[in-house]
């Protein structure tokens, strides 16, 4: 049987075990064992691999950021920027979904999480719609929708990801994210106004300066932690890894000191948490570069520019770049998307004259947005997790976001300066 078949045979195989539940770093490592037994690659190289793929320094800001995300929760920062953005918002129709939706803005600012963000400031904000004349259903889908900016607003964990697998600077792809985070947030706002208005629901409640001052002050140490992140990376005074060890420092000392809500017993279990999440998308990581020294072998990126190469004008080329990460989007995480298509159309995006920074932002709101694409999408089922509200009675209700988001990708995607404009002001890269 030729090698072809067998490495067919083999993806079907384990393509398989994904769709039966099986872990998708296992998934991912059965197809490395079972090509390198095909292709001769060597075993032991397996092993060392997978050690150097996670001995990088960049690599330590992904348990920090992910830490920093569970000690803002612990300390009740989140809740407070969650009273700060409907404070802002609440006099508008729709005024507390917009408002949601900017707390996860804010949240992301400081967590860089997309599950993490809906999974916070749904728990808060979802019960809050739903008692405010809003469909529990919207209510939950917004909570869905918000978390996507989790990985675009820096700093965000697949950024570093992505800048590790690419070999870009992780300083400059947060910055290439700053507006077009903040471009999908507007993005889902308004789409949250529209159809409030049109069905009238939440609650308005009255504009009060002093309320905003009242809950903004409440608010300072998230502000302040946000401040930390994006001064010391837009300025160039930390790395990514040092801001997010300095914001780790910052939230522990807030959440213990000033807002007295963490206490030190409670620091084994938030440690763990943060643990677990991290020991997921450790070994995915580690069994990411395997992956990419296999395909490079195989020839999986020439198939794709072969492929690629026939379009020809690169406007199609981009476009056939996002239906292809939209389309794994909607069936795989956004790591796994990552790891496996990244390496791949990035330098068929780069011939086609796409900056690497652009095309990184253009990379991930795709994946973003499959956040809240069926069949999969992952923040939904946080969602209805959370909530208890089924998986796809919450779909519908997102389709205005799907949209809003779409557009805002198109804007992001053929408009290079949102992603590029920012890095020429900076001492990053």
């Amino acid at each position: 049987m030729e090698d072809g078949t067998l490495i067919a045979l083999i993806s079907a195989g384990v393509t398989l075990l994904f769709v039966i539940g099986v872990p998708i770093f296992l998934v991912i490592g059965f197809w490395i064992v079972g090509c390198s037994l095909v292709v001769d690659f060597t075993l032991a190289n397996i092993g060392v691999t997978l050690f150097e793929g996670l001995n990088f320094f960049g690599l330590l800001a992904l348990p920090l950021f992910i830490m920093t995300g569970d000690l803002i929760n612990a300390a009740g920062i989140a809740k407070r920027m969650s009273d700060f953005a409907y404070a802002i918002l609440g006099w508008v129709r729709g005024g507390l979904g917009m408002a949601t939706i900017g707390a996860c803005g804010m949240f992301a600012a400081i967590s860089g999480s997309n599950a993490g963000t809906t999974a916070t400031i749904g728990s808060i904000m979802q019960p809050e719609m739903a008692k405010n004349n809003y469909d529990e259903r919207f209510a939950a889908a917004t909570a869905a929708a918000g978390g996507t900016v989790g990985i675009i607003i820096p700093p965000s964990i697949i950024f570093i990801v992505y800048g590790f697998l690419l070999d870009l600077s992780i300083s400059d792809l947060f910055i290439g994210g700053m507006l077009p985070g903040l471009l999908m947030v507007i993005a889902m706002q308004l789409a949250c106004y529209f159809v409030c208005k049109k069905n009238k629901w939440g609650n308005i409640i009255s504009f009060n300066p002093t309320n905003i001052l009242k809950t903004g002050l409440k608010a300072y140490l998230g502000l302040i932690a946000i401040g930390i992140v994006i001064y010391g990376i837009y300025s160039g005074a930390f790395s990514p890894t040092e801001a997010a060890g300095v914001t780790v420092g910052f939230c522990l000392i807030a959440g213990v000191l000033v807002t007295r809500q963490i206490k030190i017993s409670m620091l084994p279990t938030i440690l763990l948490r943060s643990g677990q999440i991290t020991g997921m998308l450790a070994p995915l990581i580690a069994v990411s570069v395997v992956m990419q020294q296999l395909l490079s072998l195989l020839g999986a990126g020439d198939v794709v520019r072969g492929w690629m190469s026939l379009i020809g004008d690169p406007t199609f080329v981009l476009l056939a770049c996002m239906l292809l990460v939209l389309a794994a989007g909607t069936v795989l995480e956004s790591l796994p998307n990552t790891i496996i298509l990244a390496p791949i159309l990035a330098p068929i995006a780069y011939s086609a004259g796409v900056d690497p920074i652009h095309f990184a932002v253009i990379f991930l709101v795709g994946d973003a947005i499959g956040f809240i694409t069926p069949p999969y999408g992952l923040n939904l089922y946080v969602a209805s997790g959370i909530t208890g509200i089924p998986y796809f009675t919450i779909v519908r209700f997102v389709l205005p976001y799907l949209i809003a988001l779409s557009i805002a990708w198109a804007i992001i995607a053929f408009y290079p300066p949102l992603s590029t404009y920012l890095l020429q002001f900076t001492g990053a890269g």
